[in-house]
């Protein structure tokens, strides 16, 4: 399954509308090993698209599975390892021949922008369109970006240099309305807005209908939760708890246990006892170290602990649907 962004068809503009879907397209660490390649991930929320890191190649991951790179408008990098950000300055610099006049924001730690400045003005300039940075503190659990769509929070988590996850979390949607009570009260299109948002229905009689008897329950906000390379952290779990969509780092399994301590990372057991105590939907593991081949050694580990749990794989897309 791609990420397309190509439908003008009614039914395709309702699916957007309803989108909320991760896609993987590096899953691993440092390395790029065994036909994997380093850490980047789009979100799609309605018809919002995010990219996540955006390791060494990620650009050409994006032609593999069709996504557009002048479809995204925020970019989130969670540290300055290079196998997180190393695949930016290609990245943009496509941005700018396809065109693109559009600004761009990038959310980062300190020192990003410096790099990405110093690479452009020894590599032609500056680029044609507004490039707006965000300095993070990944220190604090505050929001740092929101739309009409969603609000994103930062994660502090532990590693060797400053790191922060992001927490997605969609706005609240609108009220359905009940189509047959339209007719019924000769309800005007135009009130239709207002309804939504919770507002009675006034007849010209001076009747007043209560919203609850013209529309439903509006679908259930969904959530994701992206954890980039960290120590086992618990005190993240109140800011990620109950999350649809749990992305946490699984660099070793427990053979490999002893380096997490000295390299900042995580095991898939790890991983699965966060996911188990924050009460998450569902848990997706990456980051893979370069050490494995097999991925399902990942899931095994992980499973006893937290069943709901998928060793995360390049091009797999992983959605959230409501109701």
């Amino acid at each position: 399954m791609k990420l397309s962004e190509n439908s003008t068809t009614k039914g395709e503009t309702n699916r957007q509308m309803t989108t909320f879907e991760l896609q993987l397209l590096g899953t691993n660490s440092a390395l790029p090993a065994f036909g994997r390649h380093p850490t980047a991930q789009v979100l799609r929320i309605q018809r919002e698209l995010f990219l996540i890191d955006c390791g060494e190649g990620t650009q050409m991951r994006f032609q593999k599975f069709g996504v557009r790179p002048n479809k995204i408008n925020q970019i989130f990098i969670s540290h300055l390892h290079g196998d997180h950000f190393y695949g930016l300055i290609g990245l943009l610099t496509t941005m700018s021949l396809l065109g693109r006049t559009k600004p761009l924001d990038i959310f980062a730690p300190e020192g990003l922008e410096e790099m990405i400045r110093v690479q452009t003005q020894y590599a032609g300039g500056e680029a044609p369109y507004p490039l707006q940075f965000h300095k993070m503190d990944t220190e604090v659990h505050q929001l740092i970006f929101e739309n009409n769509t969603v609000e994103v929070f930062s994660i502090p988590l532990d590693h060797r240099v400053p790191t922060a996850g992001f927490l997605f979390r969609e706005k609240p949607h609108d009220r359905k309305m009940i189509g047959a009570k339209i007719g019924e009260y000769n309800i005007p299109y135009s009130a239709i807005p207002g309804i939504k948002k919770g507002e009675d229905f006034t007849l010209p009689d001076g009747q007043r209908i209560p919203n609850a008897q013209l529309t439903e329950d509006p679908t259930p906000t969904r959530s994701y939760a992206y954890c980039s390379d960290t120590r086992y952290k618990e005190d993240i779990i109140p800011i990620i708890k109950g999350v649809d969509i749990l992305y946490h780092e699984a660099t070793f399994c427990e053979d490999l246990l002893v380096k997490t301590g000295p390299t900042g990372h995580s095991t898939a057991k790890q991983a699965a006892q966060i996911a188990k105590q924050a009460e998450v939907g569902r848990l997706i593991l990456g980051h893979y170290s370069s050490r494995y081949d097999n991925l399902e050694r990942f899931e095994m580990e992980a499973k006893p602990v937290f069943e709901r749990v998928v060793a995360g794989r390049e091009g797999e897309v992983y959605g959230v649907i409501h109701g």
